[in-house]
Parts: structure tokens; sequence; C-alpha cells
């Protein structure tokens, strides 16, 4: 965050405020307060904040010209659509509708074929945090032998493609599995990097885990109040390096959301350069 604090002053001083767009549909609790979280973290940064609720019986026309109207709107750089949508609306076609260039999840399926190729473009956002988070902490990477639990669209399918490609903080040998592998602990045991996706509380218990690897939570799952991993709290006496419950992915995971929005608004400020050489 600090270091997109900077990035927005010199934005700024090129009169170029990034813009996040957000859209809630109905008035589910935890969707509400995901969307508020994401929005004090951009008054945080200086991200300016544009925000539509809409009713939980909106019809699919009226929430396309929303998407549209924040798609049209110079001032959004990036559109965030919080899911889950009520059931009569078709989540597929409203996540298409958004621009992919103003994609700020990096779930586009145009962000994600760009990812395939190694083609710049939003990354998704959890993936990218938990990449961050393993080069900040000096965790080796490149080679190394990665074993994600779970394969996901916001988690295990992209990060395995990210991790495993031939640049710098990555370039590493990924495996995919799932709770549907019965050895699943002799995957897991080989892993220097192990990142937990699949939404199964304590899934990771310490004699899985080889002594000195890099355990990652990625998979939480809502008891009540209470926010339960898929990593049991006692891997971290094995692991060397493992995230905390809370405090530890998810932080990221917003982090990322607020550098794909500043990302983009860079674009707007060369589209403008750009415009205004021509």
């Amino acid at each position: 965050k600090d270091q997109l604090v900077e990035q927005v002053s010199g934005l700024g001083a090129r009169g170029v405020q990034p813009g996040l767009g957000s859209i809630l549909v109905g008035d589910d609790l935890a969707s509400a307060t995901y969307i508020k979280h994401k929005h004090k973290a951009c008054e945080e940064i200086g991200v300016v904040s544009f925000h539509e609720h809409l009713s939980a019986d909106v019809s699919w026309n009226e929430l396309q010209t929303v998407i549209h109207g924040m798609n049209r709107n110079d001032a959004i750089d990036a559109i965030l659509l919080q899911l889950p949508l009520p059931k009569h609306l078709n989540e597929e076609a409203a996540l298409l509708a958004v621009d992919p260039d103003k994609d700020v999840d990096g779930l586009h399926p145009v962000s994600l074929g760009r990812l395939v190729m190694g083609a710049a473009g939003p990354l998704p956002c959890t993936p990218a945090g938990i990449q961050a988070l393993l080069v900040a902490y000096g965790v080796p990477i490149s080679g190394r032998h990665v074993v994600i639990v779970g394969r996901g669209l916001t988690i295990g399918r992209p990060l395995s493609l990210l991790l495993a490609m031939k640049r710098e903080h990555a370039n590493a040998a990924v495996t995919v599995v799932h709770t549907g592998v019965p050895d699943l602990s002799e995957y897991v045991r080989r892993a220097d990097i192990v990142v937990a996706a699949a939404g199964t509380p304590n899934l990771i218990q310490p004699e899985m885990v080889k002594p000195g690897a890099a355990v990652v939570g990625g998979g939480l799952t809502r008891d009540g109040k209470k926010i339960l991993s898929d990593v049991d709290e006692s891997v971290g006496e094995v692991a060397a390096w493992i995230t905390p419950r809370i405090g530890g992915v998810g932080p990221m995971t917003i982090a990322m959301l607020l550098r794909n929005t500043v990302e983009a608004a860079k674009r707007r400020s060369q589209r403008n350069g750009s415009d205004e050489g021509q």
C-alpha cells in the first residue's frame, strides 16, 4: 500500500486519479462488508471510489446498463462486480459484460487468456498476492516444487500458471491436486511450498508437511463468525514459513486489487498522453 501511495501521487501530478467502481446486488452482509473494506483501502491510498448498490430483484437489463455505464466512465479505471449474484442473474454474462481493460479481479476470460500467454494484463488478485508474500519473505520459488491443493478459478488454476512461468519470482515445478486424490498426503509431503486452497478447514496437518517448507493458507471457511483456514495452526511447528489465519492472504488480495486499479490508471494516463501527442 505504501508503494501504491507513491504511485498514486505520481499519477495525480499528471492529472490522473485512479478510480474503482463497485457493483453490489442485493443485501448479502458478507458481500457488503467485503465492499466496505475495499473502499476503505481505496481511501487509504488515494483511489476514488464509485459504488452502485442495486436491489436483489434487479433485472438483467438494469444490471447491464450499470456495467456499461461504468465501462464508459473515464473516471473509473477498474470495475468490481461483487459475487455471488442473485440466482436469477447469469454471473458469467455479467462478468463478460465488464470491459476487460477494467477487470480488477483479473478473472475475465481475456485476462486469464493473457495470463496463459504470459502477456501483460491484470493478474488474479489472490494468486498475485500469494506470489508477492513469498517474494517479500524471501521464500525461494525458482526450481522449487510447489503443490497447490485446490483447482478453483480464483486461486488454484491461475496460481499454477503464474508460478510455473519462466520469469522472475516464478519458474517453479507445480503440481495441482485436490481433495479427491486418495494419496493427498504423499503429494503434499514432497512440496517445498504448499498452497492450500480447497476450502476444507484444517485439511493440511503437520504430519503432511516437509520440515522447512513454506505453507500458505489460501482457503477459508466461515463457521458462524469464526474464520477457519485450510491449514491447521499446528503446522507452524513444522513449517519454516506459514501465513497467519487472519492477516495473511486476505489483506494481500485487497492490496493486489488496489494494484490492478492503479495499473489500469497508468494505462489510461499513457493513452491520454498518446492522444495529446496526436
